[in-house]
């Protein structure tokens, strides 16, 4: 008889008093106004792990006089219930509309707390979760066990195909951009001037690469850049009330590391040399930067020394 690991789990945890597990994991939800109507829920600026129940991701409330809006769902239904309940209690409103800015599953996974109809993401994004989101539900659970519990693949119902959408007059402007994924979601609340970028934006947290096209990236920035807006909501990291200097960080570091790693491959440089090389004083004080660093390592190297290391006799 073979037992897999996830029976395993199962059979544990089925040995342990429900209330007992909801006790001891229990997401701590603590909304910060950051504008009139518009509230951010910071996630841990840490990998996904165990101890964080994979919320690191950043969440943003909106009330509008038709319901509330939430900008991604967290890493799990156990998650997505609990924003519901914070949400709602928050604004004294329904969720109405809940907007999944890309295919990743700290930000995606939580979207069967609320019915598909409500749910909106771009077509491509759709299409991604669809694609790799069972890949991404089975490292979850290997990543978070019971956190997990009950979370299954869930995809959206509403393809966003505009470029705005109102909320009792409140307006809000839907932009599809791309670079840290194929299709990214980014979100002006045009009463406030609330820039919502998704993973597009980091701020003082080292850029994740496991999907990204770094040169669309950076197009993408530029269109965020000469946006007019106030402050805004990064993917990861803290608020940026500046407006502008998570789209610098951001733009720093990816294009740093996209030099950096093209004159790695070309110095002869290995994987392992490669992800320990100095990162510039500027963007060192930005968290995880070691940690994403070594992952970009892993997602780029192979293809660029295909493309710049060709064979011999070729």
């Amino acid at each position: 008889m073979i037992v897999s690991r996830r029976g395993v789990l199962g059979g544990i945890a089925a040995t342990i008093p429900a209330a007992a597990i909801g006790a001891a994991l229990a997401y701590p939800f603590a909304p910060v106004a950051i504008a009139d109507g518009v509230w951010m829920v910071a996630g841990s600026d840490e990998p996904i792990q165990r101890g964080n129940g994979g919320a690191i991701a950043n969440i943003t409330i909106i009330a509008t006089p038709a319901g509330t809006v939430l900008v991604d769902s967290g890493p799990s239904l156990r998650y997505g219930e609990a924003l519901k309940t914070v949400a709602e209690q928050l604004t004294g409103r329904k969720v109405i509309r809940v907007y999944i800015t890309h295919l990743h599953p700290d930000h995606a996974m939580g979207l069967g707390a609320f019915p598909r109809e409500i749910v909106a993401a771009l077509p491509g994004t759709i299409a991604d979760i669809e694609h790799n989101g069972q890949g991404f539900s089975d490292a979850m659970y290997r990543l978070l066990d019971d956190w997990m519990r009950g979370t299954d693949l869930a995809l959206p119902g509403l393809p966003i195909r505009t470029d705005h959408e109102a909320f009792g007059g409140r307006n809000l402007r839907l932009m599809a951009l791309s670079g840290h994924s194929s299709a990214d979601l980014a979100i002006l609340d045009e009463q406030t001037g609330t820039l919502i970028g998704g993973d597009l934006l980091f701020h003082r947290r080292a850029p994740a690469t496991p999907t990204a096209d770094l040169a669309r990236w950076r197009e993408s920035l530029a269109v965020l850049d000469r946006l007019a807006h106030k402050g805004a909501v990064p993917g990861h990291g803290p608020f940026d009330s500046s407006g502008r200097e998570a789209i610098a960080q951001t733009r720093d570091w990816i294009g740093w590391l996209d030099s950096a790693l093209n004159d790695a491959v070309r110095s002869g440089l290995d994987m392992v040399e490669a992800g320990e090389m100095p990162i510039p004083a500027p963007l060192a004080v930005m968290a995880a930067g070691r940690y994403e660093l070594q992952r970009s390592v892993s997602h780029f190297y192979p293809a660029l020394e295909g493309k710049l290391l060709p064979r011999i006799d070729q």
